[in-house]
């Protein structure tokens, strides 16, 4: 029988399966990482407890309405306390301003406008949007006004300055007007007239649309309405005494700081202002608004519009060149579509697009310049027409529409030049075509034939030759021997009269 002993193991005996340190530092190296992760993110700024800051310091137009719309909606989406919307602008666009005003508006975010910083202005549209932002706040050194509507049309108002300041009945006088101080609703009178009658309509719609801002925001509304009718304009300290805004601050920081408490009513109800501590998160363009702003200029839309007819006009000319038609195509719908974002006459559109046609159909239809140089008169015409507005940044210059003229002008050229030239050229098709060939005499060559005598010279000599691979029967004025090489001069019917190569033709014999 066999007996396995044991022996118990010493107390110091390593056991069997020994412990190795390594996982334990790297589970303890793991959690001190993620605390690290957990620390850093609760100290990083929240989306939802952030204060948004955007700024416009351009004129108010469709990418900047794009833009502050597309923000206002974010913002509302993170539940952001407050939105700053920071100005810098000389006005804009009636349509662009209304957009973002809606957008302000139907916002359950409260929206401050702030104009800063110092220096900067909120004129004409920005004064609109400043009455209908929740809170208003201005930076020392700024100011704000001049909101009356700029006329329409070519080169600006019209005669009479239909849209210009009108003196209000006050009893405070002269004086009051130039600091903008009002104690009644503004009367006065308005321009008459015919020409002034949409000038009217304009003006007492804008005064009663910044006079309902006002209101709603319990603004001063008497001042609103003056800066409408009279274009004054108010510095940060007067605007503050005469209740146009309702703070001064430094900065963004400064004016969250002071909003913090308050209590505004937005579209989701009365909302209280918690900021004292919140960061500041700043929202810059994307290239969504980079590029609006690039393609609403007027100058560029106009210059996509010609590149893209031009691009499609050398696509047709030279078919399967695929590159100039594809270019052009994506020019003439960007433009088309900058265009649509602008506030257009389509009359003075018709006619450029009217312009181009023209010079393309020059090519085609070569009437040597008329078509062409006709097509420059209206499409110089239709691009002093073309933006039915005079608000800052966005009129056409007169050197770019000379410019494109002249260029325009230049493609008549060349292509009347090359139609002329061509016209010049010898007919290298049909029964004249033969004209001016060379050719081989054969058989037994020209001999002498006293048929073709005449009074004055002596007989021609007549037989065959091969002119363009063809036989055809030839006269000469001297007899010439089988393989002389002769030049074609003419052809009556079936006939031909040849000259010897080593002669050289008259200029009369060759056309």
């Amino acid at each position: 029988m066999l007996f396995h002993r044991t022996s118990p193991a010493a107390p110091d005996a390593p056991p069997l399966h020994p412990r190795h340190p390594l996982p334990a530092r790297v589970a303890r190296a793991a959690l001190f990482a993620a605390l690290l992760v957990v620390c850093a993110v609760a100290a990083a700024p929240s989306p939802q407890t952030a204060v948004v800051v955007m700024t416009v310091n351009s004129a108010i137009g469709p990418a900047s309405a794009d833009f502050v719309v597309r923000t206002l909606a974010r913002a509302a989406e993170r539940r952001a306390p407050l939105v700053i919307l920071q100005l810098d602008t000389p006005g804009g666009l009636d349509t662009s301003m209304r957009q973002i005003i809606k957008a302000i508006l139907a916002s359950p975010v409260p929206v401050a406008a702030f104009v800063a910083p110092g220096g900067a202005r909120a004129a004409s549209a920005g004064t609109y949007i400043v009455y209908a932002s929740h809170f208003a706040a201005m930076a020392p050194g700024t100011n704000l006004g001049a909101a009356s509507p700029v006329q329409f049309g070519i080169g600006g108002a019209g005669g009479g300055n239909p849209a210009g300041p009108i003196s209000p009945i006050s009893p405070t006088g002269p004086a009051s007007a130039a600091s903008g101080a009002q104690t009644g609703p503004v009367q006065g009178p308005l321009p008459g007239g015919t020409e002034a009658t949409e000038a009217r309509k304009v003006m007492h719609d804008s005064s009663a649309y910044i006079r309902g801002l006002a209101q709603l925001r319990g603004r001063n509304a008497d001042w609103a309405e003056h800066a409408v009718r009279d274009a004054v304009s108010l510095s940060a300290t007067e605007a503050l005494d005469q209740h146009v805004i309702d703070l001064i601050a430094q900065d963004p920081g400064d004016l969250a700081r002071q909003l913090d408490g308050r209590t505004a009513m937005t579209t989701a109800g009365p909302t209280r202002i918690a900021t004292a501590h919140a960061p500041l998160v700043f929202v810059e363009p994307d290239w969504r608004s980079h590029f609006l702003s690039i393609i609403t200029d007027p100058n560029v839309a106009l210059i996509l519009l010609s590149l893209g007819v031009y691009g499609l006009f050398f696509e047709f000319a030279n078919p399967g060149f695929v590159l100039p038609g594809v270019v052009g195509a994506i020019c003439l719908l960007i433009g088309l579509f900058a265009m649509q974002l602008l506030p257009v006459n389509y009359a003075g559109l018709g006619l450029v697009l009217l312009g181009l046609a023209c010079l393309v159909a020059e090519a085609f239809l070569p009437t040597f310049g008329v078509l062409g140089f006709g097509g420059i008169v209206a499409f110089a015409i239709g691009s002093l027409m073309l933006i039915d507005t005079n608000t800052p940044g966005y009129g056409i210059p007169l050197p770019l529409i000379a410019g494109l003229a002249l260029g325009g002008a230049a493609f008549v050229g060349t292509v009347s030049s090359v139609a002329l030239r061509a016209r010049r050229r010898p007919v290298v098709t049909g029964a004249e075509a033969i004209v001016g060939s060379i050719g081989e005499v054969i058989d037994d060559g020209l001999q002498p034939d006293k048929r073709t005598a005449v009074a004055g010279s002596g007989p021609l000599a007549t037989g065959w030759a091969r002119v363009l691979g063809e036989r055809w029967q030839v006269a000469c004025d001297a007899p010439l021997a089988a393989g002389s090489r002769v030049r074609v001069t003419g052809r009556s019917g079936l006939k031909l009269t040849v000259t010897p190569l080593h002669e050289v033709p008259s200029e009369g014999e060759q056309s």
